[in-house]
């Protein structure tokens, strides 16, 4: 089964302009924890509700900081035709537990995430989870990426 498959197509994008207030509020709105970053139409970053709170609120920053100021830089994506399997396997490995979604020409088309794969596939969704329940990671809140 293919990415494409199972992935969400409604994706919600911000901008390193916009503001982590602006940015929560869309996510308490839309209910959800993780919106991908764009500028002038590329990928550029991903945050996260636990971005806006432990790099935002916790050190301090004002409601008007932005986006840029808390977003992963370090931007992990799969493409639309990888097997399902493969791609929750490598986000076991990676420890995040979604991953922007684009096709061959590299153009955002959806977001995966293990909660998709474990619907339609829940032995490869056990497999990343097991990776992403352990500590650390590439997406760790630890530095900026």
């Amino acid at each position: 089964m293919h990415v494409s498959e199972i992935m969400s197509r409604d994706v919600h994008l911000v901008t390193p302009n916009d503001t982590i207030r602006d940015v929560a509020r869309q996510m308490a709105e839309n209910d959800i924890g993780f919106m991908p970053v764009e500028d002038h139409d590329r990928l550029v970053g991903m945050v996260t509700d636990r971005d806006i709170v432990v790099r935002g609120v916790a050190d301090g920053l004002d409601p008007q900081a932005k986006v840029r100021d808390v977003m992963t830089t370090d931007v992990k994506y799969c493409f639309e035709d990888e097997e399902v399997d493969d791609v929750a396997r490598n986000m076991g490995d990676i420890q995040v537990r979604r991953l922007p979604v684009v096709n061959r020409n590299k153009r955002l088309v959806g977001i995966v995430s293990l909660a998709d794969a474990a619907r339609e596939q829940p032995s490869a969704a056990g497999t990343g989870l097991k990776g992403v329940t352990m500590p650390g990671g590439d997406h760790n809140q630890s530095g900026r990426h």
